[in-house]
Order: structure tokens, then sequence, then C-alpha cells
């Protein structure tokens, strides 16, 4: 490991590459819930919704472990990888530079919007989200916890700055003009797929403060979400009366933790997700439905 990976490696951080799936057993399924048992638990109040890139893929943003998931055909960027290796690094930057655009220019849907009216109606308390795509609020929900960061920053590992996406975009384009390259499909960390040729020669720019390495404040595959946040987040399930999961299989500890602290609490668990999930044994019931038409009909219901 190089002296920069050793650098802004976190204490006790989990190294792991992108886990693609988790095989379900019998002690491992769930009820089937109909909407009428989701309308129920949220009619009550008192909601903690948790999203995952489900809930983005009729905005155009694919999902990762889906049948037709960006897990099937790429390996995300790790931290250790970014942070060891300047190759690592120019190959992100150059895929990211031009998938940002895509991600930057996307709008939030029917179930997005439907997230944003019923927590304004009062029935939703908290949105915890795996998305780094900002839609939830772009369609207007207020408080917004962004477990894995947002594609709209960049921080400096150096001296921890923050700044706008677009302040890098700028800097980018002056440095590389008119670069552009054929792309295939976007994926949902905001990277597209480049043949090798077409990263070559990408040019990356440093901190403008301190010349340090930057990195999309995003939360890596291999990298700890933040401990502040994390407590955060257990805080919120604690004060909500149920659990409403949206498009996430729950493959990952980042986001199945809550949910087992939920159900730990006795607290009501609902998912709404495509698929069976890995947060299935902890839930009350599991809604196999479009989330746009689902949510929207909930919305409505409850207006």
């Amino acid at each position: 490991m190089t002296g920069l990976a050793k650098k802004f490696t976190y204490a006790g951080g989990v190294r792991m590459r992108p886990t693609l799936s988790w095989t379900p057993t019998e002690d491992s399924s769930t009820a089937v819930a109909s909407l009428a048992d989701v309308e129920e638990v949220v009619a009550a109040g008192g909601v903690l919704v948790l999203s995952g890139a489900g809930l983005s893929t009729e905005s155009g943003i694919p999902d990762y472990r889906s049948d037709t998931g960006s897990l099937h055909r790429h390996t995300p960027m790790t931290y250790q990888e970014f942070v060891a290796s300047v190759d690592g690094r120019q190959r992100y930057w150059a895929r990211s530079h031009l998938g940002w655009r895509t991600i930057a220019r996307a709008q939030p849907n029917s179930g997005h919007r439907a997230v944003a009216e019923l927590q304004a109606n009062g029935y939703i308390n908290s949105v915890l989200t795996q998305n780094v795509d900002g839609l939830h609020q772009a369609a207007g929900a207020a408080g917004v916890v962004e477990l894995h960061g947002s594609l709209d920053r960049v921080v400096c590992l150096g001296c921890k700055r923050i700044s706008p996406r677009e302040e890098l975009d700028r800097r980018l384009r002056a440095v590389n003009p008119g670069f552009t390259a054929e792309t295939s499909r976007i994926n949902p960390d905001g990277d597209v797929e480049l043949p090798a040729e077409a990263v070559r020669g990408f040019a990356l720019v440093d901190c403008a403060d301190c010349g340090g390495v930057l990195k999309p404040d995003v939360v890596f595959f291999g990298e700890n979400v933040p401990g502040e946040r994390v407590r955060h987040c257990y805080e919120l399930v604690d004060e909500a009366e149920a659990v409403l999961v949206l498009g996430s299989s729950l493959t990952v500890m980042s986001g199945l933790r809550f949910v087992r602290h939920a159900a730990k609490a006795d607290k009501p668990v609902l998912i709404i997700n495509h698929g069976p999930t890995r947060g299935d044994v902890h839930a009350k019931g599991r809604l196999d439905m479009p989330l746009g038409l689902a949510l929207t009909e909930l919305a409505r219901s409850l207006a």
C-alpha cells in the first residue's frame, strides 16, 4: 500500500470488494405485502424512508444488483484503488467527468415526488438515501440524509475542503479541451464505460487550496460511512415509528443495519422492491411493485 493509501485509509475500515448478490434461504423469506398493508403503516405517521438505487431507475439511472444492474458488467472504484493509484484516479475521473453530466441532467421521477409529498403531508419524518444523485432533494424532500454522500460535491483528501462539482467540472474542461468519447451505459456511481485508450492522456487537477488529491464526496466501496452520520441515522431510526425501504436489496451492511435496528426495537419494517432483499427476514412484508406506481398510489390514497 502506498503512503497516500496509508495516510487516508480510515482506521477500522472494512476492506471488501463490491458484493454482487446474496443467496436467499427459506429462513430469509418474508410475507407478501399489499399496498393496503403499506398504507396502513404509513397512515400512522412517523415513518423513516430508506431508499436505494431502485428508486432512481425510473429516472434513467441504473441500479447495482437487479438482473440488468451495473455490477453484472463492471466493478466500481474502491477507496483503496483510488487513493493508491494515480492510474486508478485518472480512470475514475475520466469516466466520471463524462458520466456526471448525465447524473446532473437526471430528473426526479414520480416515486421521488411522492416521497416528498408524503413528507410534506406529515407521514414521513426522515429520508435516508443510499443514492448519490440528489433526486430526493430535487423533488422537494427536506432534511435528506445522504448515507453515501453526493456526486454534487468534491472533497480534498488533504485539507478536507468541500467544493461544488461544477467547480471541478470547469477546471477539468479547461485542462482537457474537447475531451469526449463514445460512451456506453452510465453506472449508478456516476461514471461510464470507457475504452482504455480514451482514458490515456486525461489530465487531473489537484486541490486549488493545498494541492491535495480530490475525490468525489461519496463513500466508495471499501470505505466507511462516517461514524457521526451513522450515529445520526440510528437516532432517526429510534425516533421513527416504522421503516419503509424503497428500492434497495439491502445487500450491504450500510443500509441493512438500520433495518435490523428497527426490527430489534419491534418497529414495523415494510419493503417495496423488485425481488427479494437481505432485509426480508426482518420485515413485516415486502411488496414487489414498480416504485413510481406504488408510491404515487400511496400518496394519492393518503392525500
